[in-house]
């Protein structure tokens, strides 16, 4: 990790002493290349602003070709503190791996390095290693035969430009699909940019996809890409597209209608070549049949659709799941790789999951840390007495339902009860629910709560 600020050499090394066998830290890049000459990294954080009389963040592109001519495999992350995506463009396009933005969040910057270290291993290791891909953070575990059709359309899909919708409940691993179909298409060299829909107003949405020119708006001080411009030559995943307005979803119409972007503040538009993923835990059908999501914007971003299972229709899975996440939260945790007691068993294939992987994930990782013996018992898993009652209806185009399931008000009663539960703690009750913290700030809006 290089650096110039001591706190932020401090705050990284202390996120991954536990993640990793080996932290060396670097205030002065001037010492990178003898450092590289000494010892083989795996992967090195790089600060691209380093105190200097101009301060633009070249510093730390100059410093990525040096690092790269001395290595050209090397896995280099860059951290910058201005979120300057035209500038991570031009460091990803220069050969880094990924970039992080200061102040960053820690399950972030420990998902980037996972991903950055999974795309060099198959060229380390071979692509025949299966291994190595079963360790993949991409892979996709499952023996049921609701899971081996995804698996199977992923392979039949990947290695084309068509556009996927994937659909599925909230925890089911959306992303986890939109990153495989990523890696095993001919983009998989190629970056991908996640985008939160959700989390956009309609005020950020034009500069954060289009992007801006200088003085375009209040704080408009430089030129910026936008995620578009990003992704271009590779994916572009849009998560939560079933949560934004109608102004929003005419202008990301018009952009996949004509394959060019036009910033803000400019009359000038901007070729763009992505691969387009989206993601939604709506029921986007029934919105379409009341008005609420245009009918052309499905068209265009549906040419596959992809619907994830819930993990109550995978109960064959549980038990292959349950073991692989006590396998993983038990070497990060520095303990044995514990047991499972058939009564333990029996009650999470009973269990109606209704956060599914990822509240299956939670759940063991929470009983490796507090269970008291390297077996795991009934006791250590504890659940929500909540019933699954707001889990959305993915019709198909062709089966949408004359009266949709009024699934609102349940949805509303479902989270009231959750928040007085946990006594209003936004955190505690988003996590009971299955839900991120934006998520269930969006559903508190919409139902007035």
């Amino acid at each position: 990790m290089v650096d110039d600020e001591s706190d932020v050499l401090f705050a990284l090394k202390m996120l991954l002493k536990t993640e990793v066998k080996q932290v060396v830290t670097e205030k002065n890049p001037e010492n990178l290349l003898s450092l590289l000459a000494k010892e083989k990294f795996d992967a090195i954080f790089l600060d691209m602003n380093f105190k200097s009389a101009l301060n633009t963040g070249n510093e730390g592109i100059f410093w990525l070709r040096k690092i790269l001519e001395k290595d050209k495999e090397a896995t280099v992350i860059l951290i910058t503190a201005y979120g300057d995506v035209e500038l991570a463009v031009r460091s990803l396009k220069e050969g880094a791996a990924d970039f992080i933005v200061k102040p960053w969040h820690n399950d972030k910057l420990l998902e980037t390095l996972h991903h950055a270290l999974e795309a060099k291993q198959p060229q380390k290791a071979g692509a025949a290693n299966t291994s190595t891909k079963k360790n993949s953070s991409t892979t996709i575990l499952g023996e049921s035969d609701a899971i081996k059709e995804v698996l199977y359309k992923i392979e039949k899909i990947a290695p084309t430009e068509a556009n996927v919708l994937i659909l599925g409940e909230n925890g089911t691993g959306k992303e986890l699909v939109a990153r495989a179909l990523h890696e095993k298409s001919f983009r998989g060299n190629k970056p991908f940019v996640s985008v939160d829909m959700g989390a956009l107003t309609d005020s950020l949405f034009e500069s954060e996809l289009f992007g801006s020119k200088k003085g375009a708006f209040t704080d408009a001080r430089e030129d910026r890409a936008g995620r578009f411009e990003a992704a271009s030559g590779g994916t572009l995943f849009l998560d939560e597209i079933g949560n934004i307005s109608p102004g929003m979803q005419a202008k990301l119409l018009t952009v996949l209608q004509n394959r060019q972007v036009t910033p803000l503040g400019s009359n000038t538009p901007v070729p763009v070549d992505i691969r387009l993923i989206s993601a939604t835990n709506e029921p986007i059908y029934e919105l379409a049949a009341r008005n609420q999501f245009r009918k052309d914007l499905i068209y265009r971003i549906n040419t596959v659709e992809i619907t994830l299972p819930p993990l109550r229709q995978r109960t064959g899975d549980v038990e292959l799941l349950a073991r692989h996440f006590a396998a993983v939260y038990a070497q990060k945790n520095h303990k044995p790789v514990p047991e499972f007691a058939d009564a333990t068993m029996q009650k999470l294939k009973q269990h109606s999951w209704p956060g599914n992987v990822r509240e299956l994930q939670h759940a063991v990782e929470r009983a490796i840390i507090l269970a008291e013996s390297s077996t795991l018992q009934p006791q250590d898993f504890s659940f929500s007495a909540m019933e699954l009652v707001a889990a959305p209806t993915y019709a198909t185009a062709a089966s949408v339902p004359e009266k949709p399931v009024p699934l609102l008000e349940m949805e509303r009663e479902t989270i009231v009860r959750t928040l007085e539960k946990n006594k209003g703690n936004i955190s505690r009750t988003a996590k009971e629910l299955g839900l991120t913290r934006t998520a269930l700030y969006r559903r508190l809006n919409k139902h007035d709560i």
